[in-house]
């Protein structure tokens, strides 16, 4: 159909592991660009588990994003920082670090601009 273009982020068309087995991107690649399921494990950290897959010394991708579960701190490159849960809508501009805050896996909804996230340069 034209202007209508579902897929279910369960059965994405790739899957973008991170190191050491501490999840993934899933990521569905629909007209408008793609949209990404991320599961980030406890203990992940975009600077150990992301920056060895990308290469820049802080994560140079646009997330927009809604959080399912779980906890994510996020530092800037400028030194700012925060922190997003459950039902919090986010935006990150490139630059920036993060890290899973306690037990639970964080599941982030990314919309960004997730072309190349966690994909070897």
């Amino acid at each position: 159909m034209a202007g209508l273009d579902i897929k279910p982020l369960g059965n994405p068309d790739e899957v973008r592991p991170f190191a050491d087995e501490k999840g993934a991107a899933h990521v569905v690649n629909l007209t408008s660009g793609p949209v990404g399921r991320g599961v980030f494990e406890p203990g992940w950290r975009w600077s150990q588990h992301v920056k060895p897959i990308a290469g820049t010394d802080s994560c140079q991708t646009t997330h927009l994003g809604y959080v399912l579960s779980g906890r994510m701190h996020i530092v800037m490159d400028d030194g700012s920082e925060g922190e997003c849960g459950p039902g919090d809508a986010v935006h990150i501009a490139p630059g920036h670090d993060a890290w899973i805050v306690g037990d639970e896996p964080c599941v982030f909804i990314d919309f960004g601009q997730i072309q190349n996230y966690a994909k070897p340069k």
